[in-house]
């Protein structure tokens, strides 16, 4: 896999606003919009990417990438039926005290390293993300969402120019 895209959920796959009128969704457990996995999948399919989860959601994985919880199960089946589908997930770097405090910004950067030097053959990658991560180099590959609003048309062609370096 030469091209990867590394995505975070909340923020990206939902947003502050969708969140805040769809609570009924959220209390059943879906908590994605299904718009924002179409604009991923397109992405995803132009760019011949593969998706690496280092969202906190990758907790609510097993290491075969198969769903502990319902939240999980419902993501992954949303992107099967775009025709994509999680290749991985980073390592974890998280303390008890992150995951509690879900501050999971403070070892994104870390995590998104340590997997690309486990995954030499990865020559073009770009981060998803709403938050801050704090790290120079990966600032420089991320599309960063507003939470509020989640992942846009205008935000996919940023990625899919960073990914095949055409910006």
């Amino acid at each position: 896999m030469n091209h990867v895209i590394f995505l975070d959920i909340d923020g990206v796959l939902n947003s502050n606003a969708w969140n805040q009128s769809h609570q009924k969704e959220i209390s059943g457990g879906t908590l994605i919009d299904n718009e924002k996995v179409m604009l991923l999948s397109g992405l995803v399919k132009r760019t011949n990417a593969g998706i690496i989860l280092h969202s906190g959601w990758k907790h609510w994985l097993t290491g075969e990438l198969k769903p502990l919880r319902k939240e999980a199960e419902i993501l992954s089946a949303m992107l099967e039926r775009e025709g994509v589908s999680i290749a991985g997930i980073t390592p974890d770097h998280s303390t008890e005290e992150i995951r509690k405090t879900k501050k999971f910004s403070m070892v994104k950067a870390g995590e998104i390293i340590a997997y690309l030097e486990q995954h030499p053959d990865v020559t073009h990658w770009i981060v998803i993300d709403d938050l801050e991560l704090h790290h120079a180099e990966i600032e420089r590959h991320q599309v960063k969402t507003d939470p509020d609003v989640g992942l846009t048309a205008e935000d996919v062609r940023r990625a899919e120019k960073l990914l095949l370096g055409t910006s």
